[in-house]
This record gives structure tokens, C-alpha cells and sequence, in this order.
């Protein structure tokens, strides 16, 4: 069945890092908008006189005829450089949602990976009523080249103070002077967070590399592949 098209008007942005906005949109003529957290939308827009289309995660979870992504500019790109140029009251063609990356259980352990603007689909998914309540461990690791690309780290920090049985784990590649932090890679931080263990689901979410990489570490040691729930771009 073919994907409705809407009209998404920009409300409001707001600049979380270098080169790195968070965009809030509204669909007017419709009361709800509605989603699963860890689902997508695809926006598209005329770049160049060619007809551009790409998908984003929503980084927020449903309310009303609003939704919100955030996002890299990534300066030669095709569709990224037009949505930093939108200013408020401009549209853009919307469909969606769409995506199966979503929560699978509230009552198993979760071990969330990302890298980049990975971590989105992560930010509504930790917040969804009933989830962090229910006392399950869950873990989210997060990689950057640089601690300014850590995107939501002060909110996934604050839930972590809120509730014990979650556990923020950030990680950089590139540390700066004064990074108090861990360093390196997220694939050894998970394994050293996993250590032997094969009870809890695994989400990855980044780009296709590492997602590809932990896929296959996972099934190495005996994840079954229902425990692996992967979301990946190039």
C-alpha cells in the first residue's frame, strides 16, 4: 500500500552542536500524527532540479500532529544542506511512518548501540511509558568521532540519574584534552559490556559497517537472530 504524503511545516529549530540541528515539524490538517518510537519518516525536496528523497529517525515520541529529527549537515551532501536552509512556515513532502526498528520487549534486558545520529531512534524509544519503569537493565552505548557529536548526552545522563537500571555508556574516538571519558570504538565496549552473556536483546543502530560487524560478532557467539535488532545507512 503506497505511503501517504503529507505536508510537514517547520515550526522551530534548535542548534544541539556543530552542524547539528534538531528540527520540529507539525502536519497541519490532522490532529494526531501517529508512530511507534524507533520508526522513520522519508522527506523529500528538489535539490539541483533533481528530485531528492531521504529518511530520518524521529528523535521524539508521538504528540499531536508533531514529530522532531535531528541530524548531521553533511556539507557536499544531496538533501541535508536544504533542510538546514528551511526556515520556519516552509513545508516539506513527508511520508511515513515507517519501520520495523522498534522496542520488542519490555521485559527482556536491552543493550542499545549506535554511532552518529544512530542514537535518535533511541532518545523516544528510552523515554516510552513503561519501559525504564519496569526495573529491566538496559544499556545504551553511543560512539562519536568527538564528545560535541554525543548528541541528547545530557538528557541520556539524566535519565541515567533517574533511573538505576539504566546505564549510559558514551565513547569517543577522537577525545579532546579535557574528555573525562571512555575512548575508542563501541564494538570492545560491547563486548566488554556483554561479557558472556546471551539473555539480553541487542539493538544497532549506525552505519552499515559497524552494523554489519557487531551482526555477525553476535551470531559468532550465540545471540539468535530474533535478539539482534539492526537499523543501518550508508
Amino acid at each position: 500500500m503506497a505511503l501517504l504524503e503529507r505536508q510537514a511545516r517547520l515550526l522551530h529549530t534548535i542548534d544541539v552542536g556543530p552542524n547539528i540541528r534538531h528540527f520540529h515539524f507539525e502536519i497541519p490538517g490532522i490532529d494526531h500524527f501517529h508512530f511507534l518510537p524507533g520508526q522513520w519518516v522519508s522527506m523529500t525536496g528538489i535539490v539541483a532540479d533533481k528530485k531528492v528523497t531521504r529518511a530520518y529517525s524521529l528523535a521524539s515520541l508521538p504528540d499531536r500532529n508533531r514529530f522532531e529529527i535531528c541530524l548531521n549537515k553533511v556539507e557536499d551532501g544531496l538533501f541535508t544542506p536544504f533542510l538546514f536552509r528551511l526556515k520556519p512556515g516552509d513545508s516539506v513532502p513527508t511520508k511515513g511512518p515507517v519501520g520495523t526498528f522498534t522496542l520488542r520487549s519490555k521485559e527482556r534486558p536491552a543493550i542499545f548501540v549506535a554511532t552518529g545520529t544512530g542514537v535518535v531512534p533511541y532518545r523516544p524509544m528510552l523515554k516510552q511509558t513503561g519501559f525504564l519503569e519496569q526495573g529491566i537493565e538496559v544499556t545504551l552505548l553511543f560512539g562519536s568521532r568527538y564528545s560535541h557529536g554525543l548528541m541528547f548526552r545530557e538528557e541520556f545522563e539524566a535519565l541515567s540519574a533517574q533511573h538505576a537500571n539504566f546505564h549510559f555508556l558514551p565513547t569517543v574516538t577522537r577525545p579532546e584534552s579535557n574528555w573525562p571519558g571512555r575512548t575508542g570504538r563501541v564494538q570492545p565496549l560491547l563486548w566488554e559490556v556483554l561479557g558472556e552473556r546471551t539473555d539480553a536483546d541487542v539493538y544497532v543502530c549506525g552505519l552499515k559497517e559497524m552494523v554489519d560487524d557487531i551482526r555477525e560478532q553476535l551470531r559468532s557467539r550465540g545471540f539468535d537472530r530474533k535478539q539482534i535488532i539492526v537499523e543501518k545507512f550508508d
